[in-house]
């Protein structure tokens, strides 16, 4: 039978069980288990991988934990101080996928790699061990593999630091500085506590760095705690004395004056990034750019909570389809998809940088040609950033210099395709130059050397094309001839024992030997045939032997293919070095390539869509006419109903005044949130360099953009619904100014009537004369419009309806004026709420309408409004002495919320000499 444990198979001190069983030792270790203990030792708080033949075992609690991460067997090799060893492996093969697995449940995995070919510990005696040691460590934000990544996502490895407070009651500032790994980007900002949570949303980073004090901050623990993959760390990454050397000594440059006027804090953050990177990547550098500075208020300022309103990247289900990234994106490589996630999570406020982007964009809209040309050559553009980051990692394989090879070459072909423009704006002109920056003699080096069928690990060879080298065609020769001779000696040994199915086979354990059936192991063993044929090993099964001529015939095939393989291995190190000495140029060519898509892919989209090109400017201006919902509007076109267009007016009344903010009536259903979103969206759009779906539209920059739309609970923090509608609303009206866009959605509805109109009517106020913002506010409380006769930048909208035969209709325009009521039962109606509740409901607002209309409910105690507050008249004896008997007898704390509702009617109901029943 076939090997079962494939445990030590190249180990020499083991031997595979079918032949002899695991020690057991009592009080000592065997030198296999001495050397994965130390090395344990010294990587606690990871999953030791370790190497043993093709697997990658784990023993005691690591093999524990993995076989319940993993779902892979357990199982036992040996015992440690008398107790059975657990232990369970992976294949080699396959450990990217176990890898992925583990890192997303939040695990690190120490890899430990044997240092050595088995061969040359045997040399050493019997019983010695193959060198192994750890060669990185896989954590969340230091993955490179393509496995292990998503294509269209950068996986930031995020450093954050915090300056000391040399006040009381100063706000503290922190340094954030964000690299990814896998494509050399390295950037560096500063925030404040209030904006952190912002920033880090907007990263979305796939590990977080702090240091063991500021994971233990009282303040900022329940945030820490929310997040995934928040690694604390010891005192010394996070030395600010010791920070500068650590960047410039990284980067091997004199002074970090080099990457510009860095703070103190920057530079501790940066530093904290490179510390780690060291020591996950153990002496491996992976090419990162110097770090750049992005300057506080260079984008739009986009808090947590507005992101997961708007669903820019992700829906509030976590998935990528459905959001406004999924929505737009046609990009055709995974370079430009990433870059236009960036874009899209960082609007920038600079106009005229927003007008370079929109250049580009309108220069590929206005010829088709040439937009079919490049986005068709794009597609064969590989990934040539995260190829580059492998090899310099010393992860790379034969596949990764093709990536180099071919991605140049692309650079170049489609840069051709740009010729024929009749204007080449600077974003493209800039682009064209970068693409050329490679060495086309590096291209065609890559080109001669690399075999057209390339394998994805370099140890299996083969990939360096007949022809290359003179040398290594020879070995190859030699050692293709040998095969050839085994498969005669096969033939022979067939002949001359009359066994035809015996069999020349080879493994790591035994390297070649002659294999028979059970049956015909014998007649080898017996004389003449057993001063040939040398017995070696009896499985179930099957017998092996070997010969002293087929014994030398292995040493001259594995002298030949070792020999051959080794040179293969020297000429694609030379390659990598030729390519990581062109990485600065690389990478700006990996760049240029992305931006391209993203111009290429946004022009494709504005003319499927009919987007038109947006005016930015430095104003306080906002004007939409026909705005549309980007992501709506495509579900829509899927079931061929169209979308209805409406324009938004936020522009000041007049020149050098605060924008307006519109009041937004109507019932629920008929599209206010939609509305709402799309304007939102459409000045995100407009400012990451996008045309926006819209017939025209006149944005004045936007600094900071706030959402507070649909509902949902903190429970985990131990708030309501009603108390984050609150937080959030809390953060909008202490954070907008007169640049910022405010876009509000029923404020106050999660409480009582009157708690909730008073907040509403309180915020819109604070809005309007503290604010002075641009905004949209949606709401039910239609006592808001009075307000409108008092703040001159507050205009009334509503969305119209039609009633027909008792149904609502809705027509989804906005006009100008107030709802005349919210339609809630006839929603209620559409919901499928049974026939006798909508019946009694109707009743029920009939009534209250009535009583409303003979005693108004207004609001003449503010100072709004001029008529004095008009006393009730006290009631009837008889009827005040009921009314205390009837309230006399309630007892609330026993009451359910629907009792003690039906007990205020009914109080009602008396007071009224008359009853709803």
């Amino acid at each position: 039978m076939a090997l079962t444990n494939p445990i030590g198979l190249e180990e020499p001190d083991e031997t595979p069980p079918a032949a002899q069983p695991a020690p057991e030792t009592t009080g000592h270790v065997t030198p296999v288990m001495a050397q994965f203990i130390e090395i344990k030792a010294a990587n606690p708080d990871c999953l030791l991988f370790y190497r043993m033949g093709d697997f990658y075992e784990l023993f005691f609690e690591d093999a524990e934990i993995a076989a319940r991460a993993l779902g892979i067997v357990l199982t036992k090799r040996g015992k440690h101080h008398g107790q059975d060893i657990p232990m369970c492996g992976v294949p080699i093969h396959r450990s990217d996928e176990y890898l992925h697995r583990l890192i997303a449940l939040g695990h690190r995995v120490a890899v430990c790699e044997q240092l050595e070919d088995p061969a040359e510990a045997k040399k050493r005696g019997s019983k010695s061990v193959v060198k192994r040691d750890v060669v990185r460590l896989v954590t969340p934000g230091t993955l490179t593999e393509d496995s292990l990544l998503d294509a269209r996502r950068n996986n930031y490895l995020l450093a954050v630091a915090r300056a000391r407070l040399s006040s009381v009651g100063e706000e503290a500032r922190f340094a954030l500085a964000w690299i990814d790994i896998s494509t050399g980007e390295f950037r560096i900002t500063e925030t404040t506590r209030a904006a952190l949570a912002a920033e880090i949303a907007r990263l979305e980073p796939g590990e977080i760095l702090v240091s063991d004090a500021l994971y233990g901050d009282a303040d900022l623990v329940p945030y820490w705690r929310s997040l995934p993959a928040v690694t604390p760390l010891t005192r010394d990454v996070f030395d600010s004395a010791t920070a500068e050397r650590r960047l410039t000594t990284f980067f091997a440059v004199a002074a970090s004056d080099a990457f510009g006027a860095l703070t103190r804090l920057e530079l501790t953050a940066a530093a904290a990034c490179v510390t780690y990177v060291e020591r996950t990547q153990l002496g491996q550098r992976p090419p990162l750019s110097p770090p750049m500075r992005e300057s506080a208020g260079a984008s739009m300022a986009i808090d947590q909570a507005t992101r997961g309103n708007l669903e820019l990247t992700r829906t509030l289900g976590g998935e990528r389809r459905g959001s406004l990234l999924d929505a737009i994106d046609r990009t055709v490589t995974s370079a430009g998809s990433r870059l236009l996630a960036q874009r899209l999570s960082a609007p920038l406020t600079a106009s005229a940088e927003i007008d370079r982007r929109l250049d580009a964009v309108a220069a590929l809209v206005g010829d088709l040609a040439v937009r079919a040309d490049l986005r068709s050559r794009l597609q064969t553009a590989p990934d040539l950033a995260r190829a580059l980051s492998r090899l310099a990692l010393g992860r790379g394989g034969p596949r990764d210099l093709s990536a180099i090879r071919d991605g140049i070459q692309a650079a170049a072909d489609l840069t051709r395709a740009l010729d024929a423009l009749k204007e080449t704006p600077a974003e493209i002109a800039d682009a064209i130059k970068s693409c050329h920056r490679p060495s086309r003699a590096l291209a065609n080096e890559l080109a001669r050397a690399l075999g057209d069928e390339l394998p994805l690990i370099k140890r299996d060879g083969g990939f360096v094309r007949e022809g290359y080298d003179a040398a290594l065609d020879e070995l190859r020769a030699l050692r293709d001839e040998s095969r050839r001779v085994i498969a005669a000696l096969q033939a022979r040994y067939a002949d001359e024992t009359g066994i035809k199915a015996l069999k020349i086979r080879h493994n790591n354990v035994l390297g070649y030997f002659v294999e028979v059936t059970a049956q015909n192991g014998d007649k080898l063993m017996a004389p003449p045939l057993n001063a040939t044929f040398i017995h070696r090993q009896t499985l179930a099964g099957q017998v092996r032997f070997t010969t002293t001529e087929l014994g030398e015939l292995e040493a001259k095939i594995a002298s030949a293919a070792d020999r051959a393989l080794g040179l293969e291995l020297d000429i694609f190190e030379r390659l990598c070095a030729a390519v990581i000495a062109e990485g600065d140029a690389i990478k700006d060519c990996a760049e240029a390539l992305a931006r391209l898509d993203v111009a290429g892919a946004l022009a494709q989209l504005a003319a499927e869509r009919d987007y038109a090109r947006p005016d930015i400017d430095d104003s306080h201006a906002f004007t939409i006419e026909g705005g549309r919902h980007p992501v709506v509007e495509q579900a829509l076109a899927r079931d061929g109903t169209p979308f209805v267009a409406n324009d938004c007016d936020l522009s000041p009344p007049e020149e050098g005044e605060a924008g307006r903010i519109w009041l937004i009536t109507g019932p629920n259903m008929a599209g206010k949130s939609t509305f709402l979103r799309q304007n939102a969206l459409i000045a995100i759009l407009a400012q990451m360099g996008s045309f926006v779906p819209a017939r025209h539209a006149h944005i004045g920059v936007v600094d900071r953009l706030f959402s507070r739309v649909g509902a949902a609970d903190d429970l985990a923090r131990g708030r309501s619904t009603f108390m984050v509608e609150m937080v959030e609303t809390a953060a909008i009206l202490n954070q907008a100014g007169p640049r910022a866009l405010v876009i509000l959605d029923e404020i106050g509805r999660g409480t009582a009537t009157f708690d909730g109109l008073s907040i509403a009517w309180a915020t819109v106020e604070h809005l309007h004369d503290i604010n002075k913002c641009r905004g949209l506010f949606a709401t039910h409380y239609h006592e808001l419009t009075a307000l409108s006769a008092r703040l001159p930048r507050l205009h009334n909208a509503t969305v119209k309806v039609k009633e027909w035969k008792g149904d609502v209709v809705f027509l989804h325009e906005v006009t100008a004026g107030a709802a005349d009521r919210s339609y809630g039962i006839q929603v209620a109606k559409l919901a499928g709420l049974p026939a006798p509740v909508i019946e009694r409901a109707k009743l029920v607002l009939a009534k209250l309408e009535q009583e409303d209309r003979a005693a108004p409910k207004g609001f003449e105690d503010l100072p709004l409004f001029a008529t004095p507050y008009k006393a009730a008249q006290p009631a009837a004896d008889g009827a005040h002495d009921g009314l205390l008997k009837t309230l006399a007898a309630l007892n609330p704390d026993d009451m359910s919320p629907r009792e003690a509702m039906e007990a205020l009617y009914a109080l009602k109901a008396k007071l009224a000499g008359a009853d709803v029943n």
